[in-house]
């Protein structure tokens, strides 16, 4: 999907060759992740904790315009220097350059801070550069505010102090913290009701792969939850067929978990021994040797149970709708039969209840008596 994804981006005029050194790549795992927020939710120091976890490289303003030499840096600065706001492109076409590093490519990246607003996330999508998960914390703007006016930054490693929540415990890392610019009240609303305001836009964008963390918690419990979800796979859309296989004692509810799940999701529901009578009442040629043992009341043997079960499984609707099999296997060897037969469900659910299934048989029982 991943590779799918490259190619209808940047449609190589060898797209063999382009998916060849894709695979080269190996880095499918890669973390790919953003971390947005408003001022002073903690943006810089989720992102910092994560390249350390992860061994990924972090990407932010301040890495971007005081750390990397890139060929748009001076041209960055420069605008930084006269106080005016660097424009989205300069900001995409940076990133897209550092994103294009070795290092990032081989290890990940977590952006902190970007994108900012809707058009600067268009432009990273329209460069190739999509997230797999965004993360975006949140705490009421009174904290947000009050957390801010208290931000001390140690320069030597960039990590975010606080006078009141989070205050170094070594003398020297104290003595060189520095306040940064830009802390005042009004500063930090005018910065809040920027963030607010372009917000729903970058939801409308990343949302399938976005999650809202609250940051008025502490540190631990956000990244803890953090690394959570940057953990998780998203659900993939390769086309996928159901391959659902059902074990458990008699009484368990197999078949009618089976039923449920072939009448929600459209796979062919197959009862081992439903299949096996089928066999023999439409005479086929290994029903006519399935039905001594049948009508003796003896066991099939498991080889012509496994040439009827894999014909059925093999039959076009199966393979294009999935299946839902009970009833087999039933020990270890069928198990090693099923899947010498290239027969390998990508679903496997056991139901044992000993407590339930014992009542059912009682009741059963009961009803003869």
């Amino acid at each position: 999907q991943n590779m799918l994804e490259e190619l209808l981006i940047h449609k190589p005029d060898d797209p063999i060759q382009y998916m060849i050194n894709h695979l080269k790549q190996n880095n499918d795992d890669a973390p790919r992740i953003c971390v947005l927020g408003p001022p002073a939710s903690g943006k810089t120091t989720v992102a910092m904790w994560l390249c350390k976890h992860l061994d990924a490289i972090r990407i932010s303003q301040e890495t971007l315009l005081f750390k990397e030499i890139l060929t748009l840096t001076k041209e960055a600065k420069a605008y930084k220097e006269r106080k005016q706001k660097i424009p989205n492109a300069l900001w995409a076409n940076l990133i897209q350059e550092r994103l294009s590093n070795v290092d990032c490519i081989k290890q990940g990246w977590i952006l902190e801070g970007f994108p900012e607003n809707q058009e600067q996330a268009w432009m990273l999508q329209s460069s190739g550069i999509i997230p797999r998960h965004v993360v975006v914390l949140y705490a009421p703007d009174t904290v947000l505010i009050e957390r801010n006016s208290g931000k001390r930054l140690d320069p030597f490693t960039e990590e975010v102090y606080h006078t009141t929540f989070d205050w170094p415990s070594d003398p020297l890392v104290q003595q060189r913290l520095v306040k940064p610019e830009d802390l005042s009240e009004e500063e930090t609303t005018k910065k809040l009701l920027e963030y607010h305001r372009n917000f729903p836009g970058l939801f409308q964008i990343y949302q399938k792969v976005l999650k809202l963390i609250n940051a008025d918690q502490p540190s631990v419990d956000v990244l803890s939850q953090v690394l959570t979800y940057v953990q998780t796979r998203h659900r993939s859309a390769a086309p996928f067929t159901p391959r659902i296989l059902f074990c458990g004692p008699p009484g368990s509810g197999k078949s009618l978990q089976a039923a449920l799940i072939a009448q929600k999701y459209g796979v062919v529901n197959i009862c081992c021994g439903q299949l096996l009578k089928e066999a023999v009442a439409d005479k086929t040629k290994l029903g006519e040797l399935v039905k001594p043992y049948i009508d003796n009341g003896y066991p099939v043997p498991d080889n012509l149970v496994m040439k009827i079960l894999a014909k059925r499984l093999n039959a076009l609707d199966c393979v294009t709708n999935g299946w839902v099999l009970y009833g087999f296997p039933r020990d270890i060897e069928q198990g090693e039969q099923l899947q010498k037969s290239h027969i390998i469900p990508n679903s496997n659910h056991v139901t044992y209840m000993k407590n339930l299934f014992m009542e059912r048989y009682r009741s059963v029982l009961a009803s003869y008596r």
